[in-house]
């Protein structure tokens, strides 16, 4: 069985749910994973008011389209960052309230057991087609971030003091063990979109990160290759070592320089897509990702949840780059064999 097709709506903020859905679907996506800002998924109110979740189901089903996992990156960001001003542009005001940095952690920290919650009302009113999908993974899905103290003492000068990056991963486990608590009680996992500015943004960074929670079963990872090929990470080999944790998949595309540029992969300061960069986010199948590559290891590790775009491209109409990427993942994906190549050469497989 191949996977359902799906598109992140993050970028797509601006659109209101119902104009989204009838583009996904016109574009050839089978469902949204929603995320919580614009009028995509409102935790709140999914808590608050018994039918709204039965009414957004409704808008979906309308137009012909489905939805398997919800994301909050932009609150889980917030649990665990250094908080400044930057953070009010993207937080709720009831997230941000004063801007006291450890207030807003707290209130981040809420937020997201307040989304576990929601994604269980949500999933729980979902059609029969959606359950029975979810039934073959057993996971209710949210996305997200998880913010990180010590980013800012990456590759930094002067250099971290002694136990200062330990300190770090203490934080994030003090902070996040009491949220995959919450999860576990309601039967939800955590997928960490793995990417530079969070606890986790490489391999072993990763581990020290599950280390630190103490391989909690809530804590998973949604796998964007994206954020590993610019990096020199093996995305192959992330989803080898941590496949029984990968519990969301974001197809995304990025193209890196075999040559020198005169701006690095810290990124000079630069905008995406300026000229001269070492390295920019592309449509599927336009950058240097071995898709091909990650959907056999995914059929090895038995990956049976979506596959979902996160279309991010400076350079090219994200309409135009939607309706494409979904023909181009439907064309990728191909469901593992259930038998040797050459089990009919076999004297018994011919009698």
């Amino acid at each position: 069985m191949t996977r359902p097709v799906c598109l992140f709506t993050g970028q797509w903020a601006d659109l209101p749910l119902a104009t989204l859905a009838l583009k996904a679907h016109s574009f050839g996506y089978d469902g949204l994973e929603l995320a919580c800002w614009g009028d995509h998924f409102d935790v709140h109110r999914a808590l608050a008011d018994k039918a709204y979740c039965k009414r957004h189901w409704q808008v979906l089903a309308d137009h012909g389209i489905h939805s398997f996992a919800i994301s909050n990156h932009l609150v889980g960001q917030a649990v665990c960052d250094l908080i400044d001003e930057r953070h009010k542009a993207i937080l709720p005001e009831r997230v941000w309230g004063d801007g006291d940095p450890e207030g807003v952690r707290r209130r981040a920290a809420r937020e997201m057991i307040d989304t576990a919650k929601a994604a269980r009302a949500f999933f729980d009113a979902a059609p029969t087609v959606v359950k029975e999908r979810l039934s073959l993974t057993q996971k209710t899905v949210v996305v997200g971030f998880t913010g990180s103290s010590i980013w800012n003492q990456a590759y930094a000068f002067p250099p971290p003091l002694p136990g200062a990056i330990e300190r770090g991963f203490t934080d994030f486990a003090a902070r996040w063990t009491p949220i995959f608590d919450e999860f576990q009680k309601v039967g939800v996992v955590f997928a960490l979109e793995v990417h530079p500015t969070e606890i986790a943004f490489d391999i072993v960074s990763t581990e020290r990160a599950l280390a630190a929670v103490k391989q909690h079963p809530c804590f998973g990872f949604n796998f964007d290759p994206s954020h590993f090929g610019y990096q020199g990470v093996d995305y192959l080999e992330f989803l080898h070592r941590f496949g029984a944790r990968v519990h969301n998949v974001h197809v995304k595309d990025v193209w890196w320089s075999a040559s020198p540029t005169p701006v690095g992969t810290f990124g000079g300061h630069t905008d995406f897509g300026s000229s001269g960069r070492n390295w920019d986010f592309r449509s599927p199948g336009r950058g240097r990702i071995d898709f091909e590559g990650i959907v056999r290891v995914l059929n090895q590790i038995d990956y049976r949840g979506p596959l979902t775009v996160e279309w991010e491209d400076a350079a090219m109409d994200r309409e135009h780059g939607a309706e494409e990427a979904a023909s181009f993942v439907r064309r990728l994906d191909f469901p593992r064999s259930n038998r040797a190549f050459d089990a009919a050469f076999s004297r018994d497989e011919s009698q």
